[in-house]
């Protein structure tokens, strides 16, 4: 259990260290992070507004953060090219997640153009009735793209590994609240850039 933790620290840290160094993208995270507690609460009362909330406000800021403000320079506080931080990434690296984006964003495209999703759901009438139809396609694409990752990392690395990656970003929501709580405060004040960013122990 500790290596399991220690391991699990390691991925938090290096996944902190190497994308999170916007106060924009940090804040947007929060964002991400409370919207995504209140998805987790809904799935035990409806799993489809869960879906709804986690795809159409926690995914949409949290991946707003990556694409359009964090910095894809040169890294100089951890001496790491852009390239190299996409090679070695544990889970969805921005070209996964352009693919995994794209999945989402053509769901409700597809389903209003075919309510059964090529006969895999009952057609449903009304516009309420898309919107859930949707919800469910994102709920199931939201599980598979968890599932599918955790199972290619079995095979590219090792269970360990997977298993880690998985409780990461089962948890990144709790842990994200913590870390980045205090990021709008500092993005008030005018500050862009986290000036200690990837200084001190593993967080």
């Amino acid at each position: 259990m500790n290596e399991f933790l220690r391991n699990l620290q390691i991925q938090r840290w290096d996944d902190h260290r190497y994308y999170h160094h916007s106060r924009i993208n940090q804040s947007l995270h929060l964002v991400s992070a409370i919207s995504f507690v209140i998805a987790y609460v809904m799935l035990f009362i409806d799993p489809v507004i869960a879906a709804l909330i986690g795809w159409g406000v926690s995914m949409t800021s949290r991946q707003a953060g990556h694409f359009f403000f964090e910095p894809k320079g040169y890294d100089e506080v951890n001496h790491a090219t852009h390239e190299y931080k996409e090679e070695i990434k544990v889970g969805y690296n921005l070209r996964r997640k352009v693919v995994l984006m794209a999945l989402w964003a053509a769901v409700p495209v597809v389903l209003w153009w075919d309510r059964t999703l090529f006969g895999l759901m009952d057609p449903t009438t009304g516009f309420e009735g898309y919107v859930r139809q949707v919800g469910f396609a994102w709920l199931v694409l939201g599980a598979g793209g968890l599932l599918f990752r955790t199972f290619h990392l079995f095979l590219l690395k090792d269970v360990k590994t997977g298993l880690v990656w998985m409780t990461k970003i089962l948890t990144d929501p709790f842990h994200d609240i913590k870390l980045y709580h205090r990021a709008p405060l500092y993005l008030l004040r005018g500050e862009l850039i986290d000036p200690a960013h990837g200084a001190g122990h593993r967080a």
